[in-house]
């Protein structure tokens, strides 16, 4: 998976990316890259299904007005 939250702050993470941030390190995924323009991570379906419900809830709680994400599935690694 991949996502970014919005309103978008170069100078210093805003309290939902962090958020959304420390919610997919959280997770029992297999990989997580945080990124200055996005964050991707890999696991198994229900892992990741489990971290994009996780990081949407408290990202917006913590104020993202948006969040792009998109969800790739592998062929034979699961759905």
């Amino acid at each position: 998976m991949e996502f970014t939250t919005e309103p978008f702050d170069l100078d210093e993470p805003p309290p939902h990316a962090v958020a959304a941030r420390d919610a997919v390190r959280a997770a029992e995924l297999d990989a997580v890259d945080v990124g200055p323009f996005g964050t991707s991570a890999e696991g198994g379906s229900e892992e990741v299904l489990a971290a994009v419900g996780e990081l949407l809830r408290e990202s917006l709680r913590a104020g993202a007005t948006r969040v792009s994400l998109q969800v790739n599935v592998v062929p034979g690694e699961g759905a």
